[in-house]
C-alpha cells in the first residue's frame, strides 16, 4: 500500500497470491469481490497471472448466488490440477464517497479497516468446492511521508527510508485477523507507547485536558476484554483517532466514532464535546465495543438490530456497571428504556426480530432502544457472569464470521444452562415490553425523574 499525496491524496493498492489449484478440474477462470468503487473510490484496477494481462470483468447477469461487486479473472491457459500460479492485482483509492466507516482519505491522514478494501477471492462453482483459504503467514508493506505516525495490525517486520518516504513491514498470522492501518501527521498524547492507558491521536493539540478522558476510555476498553475476550494480543492500549474524513449520516447526530480493532475513530464534532463530556464518551466507548460485536464477529446478511446495533449497545451498559456500579448500570438501562418509549410515540412498532437498518427511521428507532434491553432481560434471568461468558464464547468461537440469532442462542444456553426459547420468542415476535420488565425498571416520578 502506498500513499500517494494529492490533489486529490490516493492509496495505491498492489496485491500478489501465490496459488495452487487443489480441485479436481482445471480451472478458466476465478471470480473475485473486489471493494466497491463508490464506497472506496475504486479505480483502475488491473490483474495478472504469471505476468499475463488478465482484465477483470463483470458478470452479467449479476449470479444470485455471487456477493455484489464480484469480477471475473480469466486466462488464456488452463490452470492445471496441482498448478501453482501467481496472481498480481492493483487499483486505487481516490475521493471516497462513503460516510468514512470503512476509509477515510485527506492530505493528513487516512484509514482502512475491516477486510473489505482487499480483494476476497470466491470458491469455484463446483460441488463440494471449498472457499480458498488464507495463507498461514502473510506479508505486507505500508508506505507513507516520513511525518506520518503508523498504526496496523501485525507484528513490525521493520522500516526503511526511500526518499521522502518510510515503508513499514508487517507479517500477519492466519487467526489475527485482516489488517488494518490508521496513518497521518498525528500527535500523541501521551507520547509514551509503552503504557496501557488510552492515547490520544489528534492533529493538532486539544484545548481540553485529556486527563479526564484517559481514565474512562482505558477502563472501558479493559473491562470490554474481561467480559468478551481479548481482542489482539499486539494491542495493549486503545488508541482514540481524530479524523475530519469522518462524516456523519445526514439527519442524524453530527458526533461520529467508528471501531477500529486498535481503538475507535472519531470526528472533531466529537472530539467539541469535551474530555468531560458524557456523551463523547458514550459515543467512544460504543465504537470501542464494534471491535468485538461487528469487527471481531459480524452480523449476518440482512440480521435485525438485535445483534447489529443491540449487542454494543448491550456492552455500553457492561462497561457503565464497571465504571458506576449497579446504580450506573440501573441508569443506562433507564435511559434506553426513556428512549423506547418517546420513540413510540413517533412511530409504529415493528417485531425486534424483523427490524433492520435499512427500515424507516421510526420502528428503526423503537428497536435501536430496545435490543439492548433484551440482554438486559437474560443477564437479568440467567446471570451477568454466565450471559458474558457466553457471548465470550460466541465471540472467540465465530471470530470473523457472520453471527445470526440461532449462533447467539446456542452459545448462551451452553454457557447459562437454560433453555432460552420463551425469551426469544417474547423479545423478538411480539412488540412493547414484558410487564415484568418494566416492573424491575419502573421510569420514573411525579417530577419527572428517574426513579432508583
Amino acid at each position: 500500500m502506498r500513499f500517494v499525496a494529492g490533489p486529490p491524496c490516493q492509496l495505491a493498492i498492489h496485491v500478489v497470491y501465490k496459488l495452487q489449484n487443489n480441485g479436481n478440474s482445471d480451472l478458466a477462470f476465478l471470480d473475485a469481490k473486489f471493494p466497491d468503487e463508490r464506497e472506496f473510490g475504486r479505480k483502475d484496477l488491473h490483474a495478472e497471472m504469471d505476468g499475463g494481462a488478465s482484465p477483470p470483468i463483470r458478470l452479467a447477469p449479476v449470479s444470485e448466488t455471487s456477493p455484489p461487486n464480484t469480477l471475473r479473472i480469466s486466462w488464456d491457459s488452463p490452470w492445471r490440477q496441482g498448478q501453482v500460479r501467481t496472481l498480481g492485482i492493483e487499483y486505487t483509492f481516490a475521493s471516497p464517497r462513503n460516510l468514512g466507516a470503512l476509509i477515510t482519505l485527506g492530505e493528513n491522514e487516512f484509514h482502512l479497516r475491516g477486510g473489505s478494501w482487499l480483494p476476497e477471492l470466491q470458491p469455484p462453482k463446483h460441488l463440494l468446492a471449498s472457499h480458498p483459504q488464507p495463507p498461514a503467514l502473510a506479508t505486507y508493506a505500508l508506505r507513507v511521508p516520513a511525518d506520518f505516525i503508523v498504526l496496523a495490525r501485525g507484528t513490525s517486520k521493520g522500516q526503511s527510508k526511500e526518499g521522502g518516504d518510510v515503508e513499514y513491514r508487517f507479517e500477519l498470522g492466519k487467526d489475527v485477523g485482516p489488517p488494518f492501518v490508521v496513518a497521518g501527521r498525528y500527535l500523541s498524547t501521551p507520547p509514551n507507547r509503552g503504557s496501557h492507558s488510552a492515547v490520544f491521536w489528534t492533529l493538532a493539540p486539544l484545548p481540553d485536558d485529556l486527563s479526564p478522558a484517559i481514565e474512562p476510555i482505558t477502563l472501558a476498553w479493559k473491562t470490554l476484554e474481561t467480559a468478551f475476550g481479548p481482542l489482539d494480543k499486539n494491542i495493549v492500549a486503545p488508541h482514540i483517532v481524530e479524523s475530519p474524513e469522518l462524516r456523519a449520516p445526514v439527519g442524524e447526530a453530527s458526533e461520529v466514532a467508528v471501531s477500529f480493532p486498535g481503538g475507535a475513530i472519531a470526528n472533531p464534532a466529537a472530539f467539541a464535546l469535551g474530555m468531560r463530556n458524557d456523551a463523547f464518551l458514550h459515543v467512544v466507548t460504543l465504537a470501542l465495543a464494534r471491535n468485538w460485536f461487528g469487527e471481531k464477529i459480524r452480523p449476518g446478511f440482512g440480521t435485525s438490530i438485535g445483534i447489529e446495533e443491540g449487542l454494543p449497545e448491550y456492552a455500553t451498559i457492561v462497561v457503565e456497571e464497571a465504571r458506576q456500579g449497579p446504580a450506573g448500570r440501573r441508569l443506562r438501562i433507564l435511559e434506553y428504556l426513556r428512549q423506547y418509549n418517546e420513540a413510540r410515540t413517533r412511530a409504529a412498532e415493528t417485531p425486534l426480530g424483523m427490524t433492520t437498518l435499512t427500515d424507516p427511521i421510526g420502528p428503526r428507532q423503537i428497536a435501536l432502544a430496545k435490543a439492548p434491553l433484551f440482554y438486559v432481560t437474560l443477564e437479568d434471568t440467567c446471570g451477568e457472569l454466565e450471559v458474558r461468558k457466553g457471548l465470550a464464547r460466541l465471540v472467540a468461537l465465530l471470530s470473523g464470521q457472520e453471527v445470526d440469532y440461532s449462533d447467539l442462542r446456542a452459545a448462551l444456553e451452553q454457557s447459562t444452562h437454560r433453555n432460552l426459547g420463551q425469551i426469544f420468542r417474547i423479545w423478538l415476535n411480539d412488540k412493547g415490553l414484558p410487564q415484568d420488565f418494566l416492573d424491575r425498571y419502573p421510569l420514573g416520578t411525579s417530577n419527572g425523574e428517574i426513579g432508583l
